[in-house]
C-alpha cells in the first residue's frame, strides 16, 4: 500500500504541559514526509476544533513550521 498523501495521528500518552500536543503523528504529502501535531481547542462561541502544525521531517528542529493551519468541525465533511 503506498503511503503518498495518508497520514495518521494518535493520541499524545506523554503530554505533560498544555503547550504539547494532544495529537502526534505523521503524514505523506506528494512525496515528502512531515510530523504533524494537533491540540483539541475550544473556539469563543464553544465549538470544538483541532489547531494542527505541521513540521519537514528533514526540517531543522529550530526552524520555523511549514504551515499551521486550525479546522473547524464544519469544514470536515464527514
Amino acid at each position: 500500500m503506498e503511503n503518498n498523501n495518508r497520514g495518521a495521528l494518535f493520541k499524545n500518552h506523554r503530554k505533560e504541559q498544555k503547550r504539547q500536543p494532544d495529537y502526534k503523528g505523521e503524514i505523506n504529502v506528494e512525496g515528502r514526509d512531515y510530523w504533524i501535531s494537533a491540540w483539541l481547542n475550544e473556539s469563543k462561541n464553544g465549538q470544538t476544533y483541532m489547531g494542527l502544525e505541521i513540521d519537514l521531517k528533514d526540517q531543522q528542529k529550530d526552524a520555523q513550521p511549514v504551515n499551521n493551519v486550525e479546522f473547524n468541525n464544519s469544514d470536515v465533511p464527514f
